[in-house]
């Protein structure tokens, strides 16, 4: 009898499984490290290793863009078909700093297999999840005969993601014409957890503020001119109370114009998913929840608009008391935005709202830094639908549920520059611990990917005519 496709597919990455482990743990052996400059050139060594692995597998194009910062690498594998659709794979080579003595069992670049899992800097966060993708495009077109995908796919692995990304908007923006694509695909994101898989299909935005308050020339007697005098610090105190309401909303004019709400439906799948929130606040290291009234902790960090005070300082800060009045004081917030907000239009909201408060006396310099917009996909949208289908042929028919993520990253540039709806494919878990010491990656669930992008330029090829 023959072999079904999602049986081949699963036969050739099992038959290749060793071969795939053994070249990501090569790639992983490289500190890519773009936060530190002495590894530059290790950043500048994964990406050639990267292109060289990408025309092994078969890519005809394969390219290494320099940018002002570190590398990203391009490739591109034409469809046979001159009617089908392009996508264009997000991730990045890059990774977070990693020492021994930060906590590690073993050394983060020597990669270690134990109990189904490999350890490693970048197995999880972003090496391992863009890795995939290689073995998936060859199991495609051995389970399916074709000699090209399904989809024009194209694959953009830059190299400073862990850096906030300086340089990828700009290099977008230059290569335009051969990164247009249909639809984005982002894998540089996780699942809920080893027993749950679920597919993202949002990512909130930011706008970053900084407000430095300046009061007198210098630090004066409170005694002498206290009560008499604006006091900087006072100023940075009342912004920081003013921020929320008593129903802890954002009190800010206009803030929520244009927020998407959630649907009934949303709210419906949200709350499908096994959510614990004692076991939740652990992994937080909080003692309680607080938030926006009339929303779930779910509801609250992934589909909601938030402010938060992110540092707050001015005057003395040594041990027993000084009495003055502070020549300056600092306030530092960022704003998560939701899909409908717009990040100039938040901008324009703060100002005016400073400006209405800080009082006669005290000048301040008011800055916006790491604006990054807000994206959404519509749970209807076919594109979404192929990528439960795949992973759901991927995970023996095990029911996809839907989260959201309430981080902010490149994806909504790529959505910004190229017009195209961005959606998410991830295996990692929260247990993988990304930034943290003793990353990991459970190798089933990498081999699950695999088995996802497999069968998911078949689908989308069809899905998206």
């Amino acid at each position: 009898m023959s072999e079904t496709p999602d049986s081949a597919v699963r036969t050739y990455v099992q038959q290749h499984r060793d071969a795939f482990l053994g070249d990501l743990a090569e790639w992983l052996r490289i500190p890519s490290v773009s936060a530190q400059p002495e590894h530059e050139a290790d950043v500048r060594r994964s990406a050639d290793w990267l292109a060289a692995k990408l025309t092994e597998t078969g890519f005809p194009v394969v390219e290494v863009w320099p940018t002002a910062g570190a590398p990203a690498v391009f490739a591109e594998w034409p469809s046979d078909d001159p009617h089908a659709p392009t996508v264009l794979v997000y991730g990045h080579h890059d990774v977070q700093p990693a020492e021994l003595a930060d906590g590690w069992h073993s050394d983060p670049f020597e990669p270690r297999f134990a109990d189904g899992r490999l350890y490693a800097r970048g197995a999880a966060d972003d090496k391992g999840q863009v890795f995939f993708h290689a073995l998936g495009v060859r199991a495609h077109l051995a389970a399916t005969g074709r000699t090209a995908p399904a989809v024009h796919l194209k694959l953009l692995v830059e190299g400073e993601e862990e850096v906030g990304s300086p340089h990828f908007r700009a290099l977008i923006e230059q290569r335009l014409p051969q990164l247009a694509a249909d639809v984005v695909m982002v894998s540089d994101t996780g699942m809920w957890s080893e027993t749950t898989p679920t597919v993202c299909t949002g990512m909130r935005g930011l706008v970053d503020c900084e407000i430095q308050l300046y009061g007198p020339e210098q630090d004066i007697h409170s005694g002498a001119f206290g009560g008499a005098v604006p006091n900087p610090a006072t100023v940075a105190a009342r912004l920081a109370g003013a921020l929320h309401d008593a129903d802890e909303r954002v009190a800010i004019p206009g803030f929520y114009d244009g927020v998407t709400p959630l649907s009934e439906a949303e709210r419906e799948l949200f709350a499908e998913l096994p959510f614990d929130e004692a076991e939740w606040l652990e992994t937080a290291h909080s003692s309680g929840t607080l938030g926006e009234a009339g929303y779930s902790t779910l509801e609250r960090i992934w589909a909601r608009p938030t402010a938060e005070v992110n540092g707050i300082g001015g005057g003395y800060q040594g041990a027993g008391g000084k009495t003055i009045i502070p020549a300056s004081a600092l306030l530092k917030l960022t704003f998560r935005l939701v899909a409908g907000q717009q990040t100039d239009a938040v901008e324009v909201a703060v100002s005016r709202w400073v400006a209405e408060r800080v009082p006669d006396g005290i000048r301040y310099d008011l800055t916006f830094a790491g604006a990054t917009r807000p994206c959404l996909t519509p749970l209807d949208h076919p594109a979404l639908q192929s990528v439960v289908r795949a992973m759901g042929r991927a995970f023996d028919g095990q029911k996809i549920r839907f989260t959201r993520t309430g981080g902010s990253g490149p994806a909504a540039d790529l959505q910004d520059v190229l017009g195209a709806p961005v959606l998410f494919l991830g295996i990692s878990v929260p247990s993988d611990g990304w930034h943290a010491p003793n990353e990991k990656v459970e190798v089933d669930l990498l081999l699950k990917g695999v088995e996802t992008a497999a069968h998911l330029w078949g689908d989308l090829g069809q899905a998206l005519r």
